[in-house]
């Protein structure tokens, strides 16, 4: 039986967006990742140093925040198909702040990895409730422009909470770190308070035609080619820039190139201030191209940043010379990082079926989560062991992969998955008629959450 659902509001919110409640998203977006810049940097120091538990807690401490991703996403994407993203987002907002106060609060091992895994729960378990909710406040011609303009918010965020943070933390006063996580638990409240109160569209009105064995939950995404590969090549992606960033770089930088810690700092900042000036202006040259050639081009831009990392090595004993390719190391990844905001998540909104969106973002975040967590433990382990050239070549020989990825996507993506359609009608303009395609297999759903 086929059902349509949908008050004339709604409709008109499906159109125009949500304007209202995804500025409350968006700066529920910058809160949080206020916090995560204000804290993330300090973790390890605050374990080894400050509570003198040396490297090896804070390594378990590191593995059981991401152990807690795991853990929760599969539930946190039914959750949100069920019971919509703003209980889950409360509940993952009510989890970080309860863990980011406890870390802040705790002196020993055991007390700290519980901690962690509260807080590591709570934060991973607001990321695909806070895609969903752009999702719902947006439509498919402005989805791309409210990615984007959430990434450029959380790396400002990310920024200012580091530099902010960094002026409180004294790692011989360990109360300015307490201070520095109760903050973040507060920040978390925030959130809650101002994007879990914000009053969502409902799921826009879907066509239903489920066939008596059509598979359900994970095992519907795991039987989606489109949504399958653009997985492995998030997972790829992840692992290769967003998991190397912080660890496999930076530990090349200080260790191999003897990069000092204020210089690294300043490459970090270059990298943040790359996404935000260019940022609204990659949205407008992806607007008119495909999606995968612009994950592609990524590739090639990260290309050119591994090619400047070879550079610092063989040049490191010419410290000027050596300092400007660290940060130009950074850079391109912001050049590549404004390049995917636009493209990763819309793609991810436009193959999920209407009801499965929650599904669909759990699952494209677990893959981001364990990408994260494996690329920092292979990075440091290669360079760590000065086989940086090691390092390098398994990095590029990665992006080049990530670039036959994308263009090898296009085939499973629709022209509208892909960007490559016409421009989408003007208001009260009426859409051409498509083409009637026999489906190549029984139809699950007939309208997406685009």
């Amino acid at each position: 039986m086929c059902t349509v659902t949908g008050t004339v509001k709604q409709q008109r919110q499906q159109r125009r967006g949500a304007g209202g409640p995804l500025r409350r998203v968006q700066i529920g977006n910058a809160l949080s990742a206020f916090g995560s810049g204000f804290t993330m940097p300090y973790m390890f120091v605050y374990v080894d140093q400050v509570r003198g538990l040396g490297s090896l807690a804070a390594g378990m401490v590191f593995t059981v925040f991401a152990l807690a991703a795991l853990a929760v996403l599969p539930f946190t994407g039914r959750g949100i198909d069920r019971y919509g993203p703003r209980p889950v987002l409360l509940a993952g907002a009510a989890l970080a702040s309860v863990g980011a106060f406890a870390f802040g609060h705790a002196t020993g091992t055991p007390a700290l990895l519980v901690a962690s895994f509260l807080f590591g729960a709570g934060v991973t378990t607001c990321q695909p409730a806070l895609a969903t909710m752009i999702v719902r406040c947006s439509t498919a011609a402005t989805r791309s422009h409210a990615f984007a303009l959430q990434f450029t918010l959380v790396n400002l965020g990310m920024g200012i909470g580091a530099l902010v943070g960094g002026q409180i933390v004294d790692v011989a006063d360990p109360a300015s770190l307490t201070r520095l996580f109760t903050i973040e638990a507060a920040t978390f409240l925030g959130l809650a308070l101002v994007t879990g109160t914000a009053r969502i569209p409902n799921a826009a009105p879907v066509l239903v035609q489920d066939a008596a064995d059509a598979p359900r939950g994970l095992r519907a995404l795991v039987a989606d080619k489109a949504m399958v590969r653009l997985c492995v090549l998030a997972g790829l992606i992840f692992f290769t820039c967003y998991g190397q960033f912080e660890s496999g770089v930076a530990a090349f930088a200080t260790d191999t190139v003897g990069t000092a810690p204020s210089t690294l700092g300043l490459a970090i900042g270059a990298n943040a201030l790359t996404i935000v000036v260019l940022q609204m202006f990659m949205v407008r040259i992806t607007a008119r191209r495909r999606r995968t050639t612009a994950m592609a081009a990524a590739g090639v831009v990260w290309l050119g940043a591994w090619a400047m990392a070879l550079v610092a090595g063989l040049i490191r004993t010419e410290t000027m010379a050596a300092t400007v390719a660290i940060v130009s190391i950074y850079a391109l990844f912001g050049v590549g990082e404004s390049l995917l905001a636009p493209t990763m998540g819309p793609i991810v909104a436009d193959l999920a079926p209407a009801r499965l969106l929650g599904t669909y973002n759990a699952g494209y975040a677990l893959v981001k989560q364990i990408a994260i967590a494996v690329g920092p433990a292979v990075g440091v382990l290669l360079v760590g062991s000065g086989t940086w050239p090691l390092y390098l070549a398994a990095m590029a020989g990665c992006t080049v992969l990530i670039v036959v990825l994308a263009l090898r996507l296009r085939p499973y993506l629709t022209a509208a998955q892909d960007n490559a359609a016409p421009g989408f009608p003007a208001e009260g303009e009426q859409a051409p008629a498509a083409p009637v395609r026999t489906p190549a297999r029984p139809v699950r759903e007939l309208q997406t959450a685009a």
